[in-house]
């Protein structure tokens, strides 16, 4: 079948469905692709690049809509493009089915099939095709970077000889792919990050990224990720004004904050209220990532950036992705690309719909003449959100002391035990040894006893060094080893040797296990 991929239509969209490599491994499930002249040219890809990748190139996108057996496109098609549709003809992009219902009506009308990518269920099987997280891991980096472009200070602390700088404080309100990406970018700048998010369970991934999770002290029993599809869910108002007197507490600290809250099928929650911005030092910044649905802060207008009376700028533009054009065409088209992989298990280049497909069936918005949204739920789970934590409880002060005579109890008991099991055989051993073997002996024991107890309390940090003061002690051991080595006594003999054999493994393994632990920061 033909595979083609039309020039976009929106305002400033620079991002293409279909890169010439995306084309050449579309081509190998056994498919052709066409596409419009200068559809990649935002994203510099240029035609003769399809071309060289055997991609046909037609002049209008009405002889591509024509011409193609499936269309994949980036953003929600416009009613001219609605109605190039035509019976038995697939439509792949993005198509906002919850607030698209005349999209919807004019698809089934026309007999075609319509998967929407944001409709993509969130399961292990699927992410290779989740075009929402690749964009929103776009969107969250080039927050930061739009952030720092209207910020007029340094991320990082800086100490110079003419003065100190301190540095900046980033607040990132929802840690979902967007928000980590935010965070990840934020503290690799060097700016102090904090995060919070209403999944408590994503604490221990925002705290891996070098950041400090904004906890509220307050009680509420959240929806596990996993059973919303990994989003979060919608808090109770008792939950929402202490998240808001948070954030009123937080708003004079912080220079950059980061929205980008959403709940699917809704209007952006308000967290960032306008007495919040009124709070903030002049020449702070907001970045606003749910704009596109409300905003999450009251201020924000969208696609636009303005600065309000106290001197704070509001960024609410939605075309993050689209301004990094190269990198999210290739992002996106690979997204699209695995989605095709599905619909053509036999790589004949037939596109097989399978609607007992939980990726392909929850995707489809209309199949057959009808429409199928919503999807049912998908017969496997969500992929899993790690399971809550307990708050540990810190112990109080007698709990502690109680706690520390009972180790303190088991360990003498151990020791003594282990005093008592040694008395008695060296009693043992006194009733049949002479005298001048039990002093040499009881000095064994005791050596044996104390550096047990030595290199036992060593912190596993200070091992290596630990080794080479060994590999002192068994050079003495080997020499003394050797010099009884020439003794009459048989036994003292066998003893002597066995000594040097141990210890010179001792000696020859510390070298080895040294040389190999400095050939790791020898450069290659």
């Amino acid at each position: 079948m033909k595979i083609g991929a039309p020039k976009e239509t929106y305002e400033g969209e620079a991002r293409v469905a279909m890169t010439p490599e995306s084309a050449l491994q579309i081509q190998k499930l056994g498919h052709s692709c066409v596409i419009e002249t200068g559809a990649g040219e935002k994203a510099g890809f240029s035609d003769k690049a399809y071309k060289d990748a055997g991609v046909e190139v037609v002049k209008t996108a009405a002889a591509l809509w024509k011409a193609a057996d499936v269309v994949v496109k980036v953003r929600q098609p416009d009613a001219t493009e609605t109605k190039r549709l035509r019976e038995g003809q697939t439509l792949i992009s993005f198509f906002n089915p919850a607030a698209n219902e005349a999209g919807m009506e004019a698809a089934k009308k026309a007999g075609a099939t319509v998967i929407a990518m944001e409709m993509v269920p969130r399961i292990s099987r699927a992410q290779k095709m989740d075009a929402l997280s690749s964009m929103a891991n776009i969107a969250g980096y080039r927050a930061v970077i739009e952030a720092g472009n209207n910020f007029g200070r340094f991320f990082t602390g800086q100490v110079t000889a003419a003065g100190k700088v301190p540095p900046a404080k980033v607040l990132v309100v929802g840690a979902g792919v967007a928000g980590l990406a935010a965070i990840g970018t934020a503290t690799s700048l060097g700016a102090i990050t904090y995060a919070f998010d209403v999944r408590p369970e994503v604490a221990e991934q925002v705290e891996s990224m070098g950041a400090e999770f904004v906890f509220l002290d307050f009680e509420e029993e959240q929806q596990d990720g996993s059973a919303s599809g990994g989003y979060a869910s919608v808090s109770s108002p008792e939950f929402r004004e202490a998240q808001l007197a948070k954030f009123r507490e937080l708003a004079p600290e912080v220079d950059i904050v980061i929205t980008t809250a959403l709940i699917p099928n809704r209007e952006a929650p308000e967290l960032w209220t306008e007495d919040m911005v009124a709070a903030m030092k002049p020449g702070s910044v907001i970045v606003d990532l749910a704009a596109e649905k409300g905003g999450n802060c009251k201020l924000t207008v969208m696609d636009e950036k303005i600065v309000t009376d106290n001197g704070v700028t509001i960024i609410g533009y939605t075309d993050f992705p689209s301004r990094m054009g190269a990198q999210a065409s290739t992002l996106y088209a690979n997204n699209i690309r695995h989605m095709l992989f599905d619909l053509t298990p036999e790589k004949d280049g037939v596109i097989n719909h399978n609607m007992e497909d939980d990726v392909i069936r929850g995707a489809t918005v209309t199949h057959a003449k009808e429409i199928t949204f919503p999807p049912p739920p998908p017969k496997v789970a969500a992929i899993a959100a790690a399971p809550k934590k307990e708050k540990a409880r810190e112990l109080t002060h007698e709990e502690k002391t109680a706690k520390e005579v009972a180790e303190f109890k088991q360990q003498t008991k151990t020791q003594v035990t282990l005093l008592l099991v040694g008395a008695v055989l060296l009693l043992g051993v006194g009733l049949v040894a002479p005298a001048s073997f039990m002093q040499h002996f009881i000095v064994f024991v005791l050596a044996v006893f104390v550096g047990f107890q030595v290199i036992w309390g060593v912190a596993h940090s200070l091992h290596t060094p630990l080794m080479a003061v060994t590999n002192a002690i068994s050079s003495i051991i080997i020499l003394g080893a050797l010099m009884q080595i020439g003794s009459g006594s048989f036994l003292v003999i066998v003893l002597a040797a066995l000594a040097v054999f141990m210890t010179g493994i001792n000696i020859f393994g510390g070298f080895l296990v040294t040389r190999r632990m400095l050939a790791m920061f020898q450069k290659s």
